[in-house]
Protein backbone atom coordinates (compact mmCIF):
# COMPACT_ATOMS: atom_id res chain seq x y z
CA UNK A 1 0.00 0.00 0.00
CA UNK A 2 1.77 3.12 -0.99
CA UNK A 3 0.23 5.99 1.56
CA UNK A 4 1.88 8.63 -0.98
CA UNK A 5 0.40 7.73 -3.46
CA UNK A 6 -3.11 8.08 -2.16
CA UNK A 7 -1.76 11.57 -0.32
CA UNK A 8 -0.73 12.64 -4.23
CA UNK A 9 -4.71 12.14 -4.39
CA UNK A 10 -5.58 14.25 -1.66
CA UNK A 11 -5.55 11.71 1.00
CA UNK A 12 -3.46 11.61 3.77
CA UNK A 13 -3.39 8.66 6.41
CA UNK A 14 -0.99 9.17 9.00
CA UNK A 15 -0.33 8.54 13.32
CA UNK A 16 0.24 11.41 15.66
CA UNK A 17 3.09 11.01 18.14
CA UNK A 18 5.69 9.89 15.96
CA UNK A 19 7.97 9.17 18.85
CA UNK A 20 5.98 7.69 21.99
CA UNK A 21 7.24 5.39 23.67
CA UNK A 22 5.36 2.66 22.96
CA UNK A 23 5.35 3.01 19.64
CA UNK A 24 9.17 3.13 19.66
CA UNK A 25 9.11 0.03 21.60
CA UNK A 26 7.02 -1.63 19.78
CA UNK A 27 9.81 -2.58 16.97
CA UNK A 28 8.07 -0.69 14.25
CA UNK A 29 11.56 1.20 13.95
CA UNK A 30 13.98 -0.46 13.05
CA UNK A 31 17.04 -0.51 15.45
CA UNK A 32 19.45 1.24 13.31
CA UNK A 33 16.86 4.27 13.77
CA UNK A 34 17.80 5.22 16.98
CA UNK A 35 17.70 8.25 17.17
CA UNK A 36 15.40 10.83 16.59
CA UNK A 37 16.11 12.49 13.19
CA UNK A 38 16.13 8.48 11.90
CA UNK A 39 12.68 7.89 13.33
CA UNK A 40 10.62 10.61 11.80
CA UNK A 41 13.02 10.17 8.67
CA UNK A 42 11.56 6.14 8.62
CA UNK A 43 8.29 7.27 9.35
CA UNK A 44 7.73 9.69 6.70
CA UNK A 45 8.92 7.16 4.21
CA UNK A 46 6.03 5.44 4.54
CA UNK A 47 3.51 7.81 6.12
CA UNK A 48 2.54 11.32 4.26
CA UNK A 49 1.41 13.49 7.47
CA UNK A 50 1.83 13.44 11.17
CA UNK A 51 0.27 15.41 14.21
CA UNK A 52 2.79 16.77 16.31
CA UNK A 53 1.83 16.45 19.61
CA UNK A 54 4.59 17.93 21.68
CA UNK A 55 3.97 21.02 21.20
CA UNK A 56 0.74 20.83 23.64
CA UNK A 57 3.43 20.44 26.23
CA UNK A 58 5.58 23.06 25.46
CA UNK A 59 6.39 25.59 23.22
CA UNK A 60 8.18 24.86 19.58
CA UNK A 61 11.07 26.64 18.29
CA UNK A 62 12.06 27.52 15.21
CA UNK A 63 15.12 25.56 14.94
CA UNK A 64 13.45 22.15 15.50
CA UNK A 65 10.87 23.08 13.08
CA UNK A 66 13.89 23.49 10.31
CA UNK A 67 14.83 20.03 11.40
CA UNK A 68 11.81 18.60 10.65
CA UNK A 69 11.55 20.47 7.56
CA UNK A 70 14.89 19.11 6.25
CA UNK A 71 14.56 15.27 7.66
CA UNK A 72 11.27 14.61 5.42
CA UNK A 73 10.67 14.44 1.86
CA UNK A 74 9.31 17.37 0.01
CA UNK A 75 5.58 16.53 -0.04
CA UNK A 76 5.42 15.64 3.79
CA UNK A 77 2.80 17.47 6.12
CA UNK A 78 2.96 18.19 9.75
CA UNK A 79 0.10 19.00 11.63
CA UNK A 80 0.54 20.88 14.70
CA UNK A 81 -1.14 20.80 17.95
CA UNK A 82 -1.54 24.14 19.41
CA UNK A 83 0.27 25.11 23.10
CA UNK A 84 -1.96 23.99 25.99
CA UNK A 85 -2.73 27.46 27.37
CA UNK A 86 -4.36 28.36 23.87
CA UNK A 87 -6.75 25.94 24.72
CA UNK A 88 -7.49 26.95 27.76
CA UNK A 89 -5.81 23.83 29.31
CA UNK A 90 -4.31 23.68 32.86
CA UNK A 91 -0.54 25.12 31.95
CA UNK A 92 2.57 24.81 34.03
CA UNK A 93 3.96 27.91 34.42
CA UNK A 94 6.99 26.33 34.07
CA UNK A 95 6.43 25.49 30.60
CA UNK A 96 5.92 28.73 29.33
CA UNK A 97 8.80 30.72 27.65
CA UNK A 98 11.08 32.05 30.26
CA UNK A 99 10.54 35.74 29.59
CA UNK A 100 7.13 35.13 29.62
CA UNK A 101 7.09 33.14 33.39
CA UNK A 102 9.60 35.46 34.62
CA UNK A 103 7.26 38.10 33.91
CA UNK A 104 4.10 36.93 35.86
CA UNK A 105 2.99 38.38 38.91
CA UNK A 106 4.73 36.10 41.75
CA UNK A 107 1.40 34.83 43.24
CA UNK A 108 0.78 33.32 39.57
CA UNK A 109 4.07 32.26 38.54
CA UNK A 110 3.75 29.65 41.86
CA UNK A 111 0.53 28.46 40.77
CA UNK A 112 0.53 24.84 39.84
CA UNK A 113 -1.00 25.18 36.31
CA UNK A 114 -2.46 28.68 35.22
CA UNK A 115 -5.45 29.70 32.52
CA UNK A 116 -5.93 32.52 29.90
CA UNK A 117 -7.54 34.37 32.91
CA UNK A 118 -4.53 33.94 35.54
CA UNK A 119 -1.90 35.55 33.04
CA UNK A 120 -4.22 38.06 30.96
CA UNK A 121 -4.69 39.03 27.85
CA UNK A 122 -1.32 40.54 27.12
CA UNK A 123 0.43 37.01 27.67
CA UNK A 124 -1.83 35.40 25.86
CA UNK A 125 -1.15 37.80 22.53
CA UNK A 126 2.36 37.47 23.10
CA UNK A 127 1.95 33.45 22.96
CA UNK A 128 0.06 33.19 20.21
CA UNK A 129 2.49 35.05 18.16
CA UNK A 130 5.50 33.15 19.16
CA UNK A 131 3.41 30.02 19.01
CA UNK A 132 2.43 30.73 14.53
CA UNK A 133 5.27 32.14 14.29
CA UNK A 134 7.77 28.96 15.26
CA UNK A 135 6.85 26.79 12.50
CA UNK A 136 7.24 28.99 9.79
CA UNK A 137 10.23 26.71 8.35
CA UNK A 138 7.27 24.37 7.82
CA UNK A 139 4.88 27.05 6.46
CA UNK A 140 8.11 27.94 4.17
CA UNK A 141 8.66 24.71 2.74
CA UNK A 142 5.40 24.32 2.06
CA UNK A 143 5.09 21.36 4.46
CA UNK A 144 2.57 23.05 7.45
CA UNK A 145 -0.95 21.17 7.40
CA UNK A 146 -3.29 22.25 9.98
CA UNK A 147 -3.11 23.91 13.84
CA UNK A 148 -4.90 21.91 15.60
CA UNK A 149 -7.12 23.67 18.48
CA UNK A 150 -8.54 20.72 20.85
CA UNK A 151 -10.52 22.13 23.63
CA UNK A 152 -11.18 20.42 26.90
CA UNK A 153 -15.02 19.60 27.77
CA UNK A 154 -15.76 22.55 29.97
CA UNK A 155 -15.51 24.63 27.30
CA UNK A 156 -18.82 24.82 25.90
CA UNK A 157 -20.77 26.95 23.77
CA UNK A 158 -20.98 30.24 25.15
CA UNK A 159 -20.46 33.54 24.47
CA UNK A 160 -16.86 33.52 26.45
CA UNK A 161 -15.66 30.52 24.13
CA UNK A 162 -16.76 32.27 20.95
CA UNK A 163 -15.01 35.20 21.98
CA UNK A 164 -11.76 33.04 22.59
CA UNK A 165 -12.31 31.33 18.71
CA UNK A 166 -12.47 34.82 16.93
CA UNK A 167 -9.33 35.42 18.84
CA UNK A 168 -7.80 32.55 17.62
CA UNK A 169 -9.20 32.91 13.96
CA UNK A 170 -7.88 36.99 14.23
CA UNK A 171 -4.09 35.31 15.23
CA UNK A 172 -4.30 32.66 12.86
CA UNK A 173 -4.32 35.25 9.35
CA UNK A 174 -5.15 33.80 6.39
CA UNK A 175 -1.82 31.81 5.46
CA UNK A 176 -2.43 29.27 8.59
CA UNK A 177 -5.63 27.09 9.02
CA UNK A 178 -7.06 26.41 11.94
CA UNK A 179 -8.70 23.10 13.06
CA UNK A 180 -10.97 22.75 15.61
CA UNK A 181 -11.54 19.60 18.13
CA UNK A 182 -14.41 19.95 20.91
CA UNK A 183 -14.71 17.55 23.57
CA UNK A 184 -17.52 19.09 24.88
CA UNK A 185 -20.38 17.23 22.69
CA UNK A 186 -23.04 20.60 23.59
CA UNK A 187 -20.89 21.75 20.24
CA UNK A 188 -22.69 19.20 18.44
CA UNK A 189 -26.58 18.40 19.85
CA UNK A 190 -29.35 19.78 17.84
CA UNK A 191 -29.49 23.10 19.81
CA UNK A 192 -25.81 24.61 18.64
CA UNK A 193 -24.74 21.96 15.74
CA UNK A 194 -25.73 24.09 12.86
CA UNK A 195 -24.10 27.12 14.20
CA UNK A 196 -21.13 25.36 15.18
CA UNK A 197 -20.49 24.66 11.75
CA UNK A 198 -21.53 27.42 10.48
CA UNK A 199 -19.51 29.45 12.57
CA UNK A 200 -15.98 27.63 12.04
CA UNK A 201 -16.96 28.24 8.27
CA UNK A 202 -17.23 31.68 8.64
CA UNK A 203 -13.60 32.14 10.37
CA UNK A 204 -11.80 29.39 8.07
CA UNK A 205 -11.62 26.48 11.10
CA UNK A 206 -11.68 23.19 9.82
CA UNK A 207 -14.47 21.26 12.19
CA UNK A 208 -12.39 18.45 13.35
CA UNK A 209 -14.42 14.79 12.75
CA UNK A 210 -13.85 12.41 15.46
CA UNK A 211 -14.37 8.42 15.98
CA UNK A 212 -13.99 7.80 19.84
CA UNK A 213 -16.57 6.48 22.74
CA UNK A 214 -19.82 7.65 22.58
CA UNK A 215 -22.19 7.82 25.95
CA UNK A 216 -20.00 10.48 27.99
CA UNK A 217 -20.01 14.52 28.37
CA UNK A 218 -17.12 14.60 26.16
CA UNK A 219 -18.27 12.20 23.12
CA UNK A 220 -18.51 14.08 20.11
CA UNK A 221 -20.32 12.62 17.71
CA UNK A 222 -19.08 10.88 14.65
CA UNK A 223 -20.04 14.13 12.22
CA UNK A 224 -17.65 14.32 9.05
CA UNK A 225 -18.32 17.82 7.87
CA UNK A 226 -15.91 20.24 5.84
CA UNK A 227 -15.89 23.74 6.91
CA UNK A 228 -12.53 24.92 5.36
CA UNK A 229 -10.18 23.73 2.63
CA UNK A 230 -8.84 21.04 4.37
CA UNK A 231 -10.55 18.25 6.02
CA UNK A 232 -8.78 16.63 9.44
CA UNK A 233 -10.61 13.00 10.84
CA UNK A 234 -8.98 12.18 14.25
CA UNK A 235 -8.99 8.21 15.40
CA UNK A 236 -8.88 7.87 18.96
CA UNK A 237 -10.21 4.22 19.05
CA UNK A 238 -12.80 3.50 21.29
CA UNK A 239 -11.75 2.24 24.57
CA UNK A 240 -14.92 2.93 26.45
CA UNK A 241 -13.10 1.31 29.44
CA UNK A 242 -9.74 4.29 29.74
CA UNK A 243 -11.73 7.10 28.26
CA UNK A 244 -12.40 9.17 31.18
CA UNK A 245 -9.88 7.36 33.34
CA UNK A 246 -7.77 9.40 35.30
CA UNK A 247 -4.09 9.11 36.38
CA UNK A 248 -3.08 7.26 32.87
CA UNK A 249 -0.78 7.93 30.14
CA UNK A 250 -2.50 9.31 26.65
CA UNK A 251 -1.21 5.65 25.03
CA UNK A 252 -3.61 3.72 27.59
CA UNK A 253 -6.29 5.95 27.16
CA UNK A 254 -6.58 5.57 23.86
CA UNK A 255 -5.28 1.72 23.25
CA UNK A 256 -7.24 0.53 20.66
CA UNK A 257 -6.46 -1.74 17.90
CA UNK A 258 -8.72 -0.91 14.92
CA UNK A 259 -7.29 -3.83 13.14
CA UNK A 260 -9.16 -5.72 15.47
CA UNK A 261 -12.47 -3.97 14.42
CA UNK A 262 -12.13 -3.56 10.64
CA UNK A 263 -15.73 -2.56 10.12
CA UNK A 264 -15.10 0.89 12.42
CA UNK A 265 -13.07 2.02 10.05
CA UNK A 266 -14.55 0.84 7.14
CA UNK A 267 -17.77 3.21 8.05
CA UNK A 268 -15.63 5.96 7.52
CA UNK A 269 -14.64 5.51 3.83
CA UNK A 270 -17.68 7.08 2.28
CA UNK A 271 -17.50 9.99 5.12
CA UNK A 272 -13.91 10.60 4.21
CA UNK A 273 -15.20 10.14 0.57
CA UNK A 274 -17.60 12.99 0.76
CA UNK A 275 -15.06 15.37 3.03
CA UNK A 276 -12.53 14.55 -0.34
CA UNK A 277 -14.83 16.19 -2.79
CA UNK A 278 -14.11 18.48 -5.12
CA UNK A 279 -10.46 17.97 -4.33
CA UNK A 280 -10.47 18.95 -0.94
CA UNK A 281 -7.47 17.54 0.64
CA UNK A 282 -8.44 14.96 3.96
CA UNK A 283 -5.95 14.66 6.53
CA UNK A 284 -6.76 11.07 8.62
CA UNK A 285 -4.95 11.01 11.75
CA UNK A 286 -4.64 7.61 14.05
CA UNK A 287 -4.59 8.71 17.67
CA UNK A 288 -5.13 5.22 19.24
CA UNK A 289 -1.30 5.56 20.19
CA UNK A 290 -0.32 2.74 22.18
CA UNK A 291 2.07 0.27 20.52
CA UNK A 292 2.18 -0.01 16.71
CA UNK A 293 -2.08 0.21 17.14
CA UNK A 294 -1.82 3.91 15.22
CA UNK A 295 0.49 2.31 12.34
CA UNK A 296 -1.39 -0.63 11.65
CA UNK A 297 -4.76 1.00 11.90
CA UNK A 298 -3.51 3.49 9.42
CA UNK A 299 -2.52 1.07 6.76
CA UNK A 300 -5.71 -0.73 6.96
CA UNK A 301 -7.67 2.61 6.46
CA UNK A 302 -5.33 3.51 3.37
CA UNK A 303 -6.55 0.07 2.25
CA UNK A 304 -10.19 0.26 2.77
CA UNK A 305 -10.08 3.78 0.82
CA UNK A 306 -7.98 2.36 -1.94
CA UNK A 307 -10.35 -0.72 -2.38
CA UNK A 308 -13.32 1.56 -2.74
CA UNK A 309 -12.10 4.14 -5.04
Amino acid sequence: MDLHALARRGVYVGITAWTEPTLVASGYYPPEADTAEERLRHYAAEFPVTEVDSTYYSPPSERVAQLWAARTPADFVFDVKAYRLLTEHPTPPKSLWKDLREALPPAVAAKRNVYPRDVGREVMDEALDRFLGAPEPLRTAGKLGVVLFQFPEYVHPVKRSYAHLDWLAAGLGSNTVGAVEFRQRAWMDDDHRETTLSFLEERGFAYVAVDEPQGFRSSMPPVAAATAPVAVVRFHGRNAQTWERKGITAAERFRYDYTEHPDELREWVPRIEALHEAGRPVHALMNNCYADYGIRSGRLLAQLLEEAA
